[in-house]
């Protein structure tokens, strides 16, 4: 299977601007919204929905990270434990809304994960999923509330998110999956 291009940088730009709208519309404006990337490039989208939220309502809502690591369901099936991340909660959670945000939802198991690592900082009044890219394959019921493109794939294929920070390009890939070991 070659390659195949799924969004390009315009692409990610409108995603992420539909998003934002989207946010405002459903909370009506931002006040008491925490935006809260997962780490790596979930964070990256994060800042950059922050600052779109920022450009349309005039004041950017407070950004940071939750790392699911510790709390995954498949910590002890591997060999070799993953690097743990980044984890900045940046203000009291306790009664706001928190819009977690992903670049790629698949099986739901890392949100389930994130979602027990934000309890553990307080009680928000709600908690909210924005995700770039739903490509299916859920394994749990967790559905987003914001999407930037749904893309249906086989399980023999990949979702890979590239952005500037990263990885010197805006887009978003579909592939071949590597094969498991």
């Amino acid at each position: 299977m070659k390659n195949k291009t799924a969004m390009d940088e315009l692409g990610i730009e409108r995603a992420l601007a539909r998003i934002a709208h989207e946010i405002i519309e459903r909370n009506k404006g931002i006040a008491g919204i925490v935006i809260l990337g997962i780490p790596t490039r979930g964070r990256l989208l994060a800042e950059r929905l922050a600052r779109k939220l920022g450009e349309i309502e005039g004041e950017a809502p407070p950004v940071g990270a939750v790392d699911a690591t510790l709390y995954r369901d498949d910590l002890g099936m591997k060999k070799d434990q993953p690097p743990l991340k980044e984890m900045e909660i940046p203000m009291d959670i306790d009664g706001k809304t928190v819009v977690m945000v992903d670049d790629v939802l698949f099986t739901g198991r890392t949100i389930r994960a994130a979602m027990n690592a934000l309890m553990d900082f307080g009680r928000p009044r709600a908690i909210q999923l924005a995700a770039l890219v739903d490509r299916g394959h859920r394994e749990l019921p967790i559905k987003a509330d914001y999407v930037g493109k749904n893309i249906p794939t086989s399980l023999k294929e990949g979702v890979k998110v590239h952005l500037n920070e990263t990885d010197g390009v805006n887009e978003v890939v579909v592939e071949a999956a590597p094969e498991q070991k």
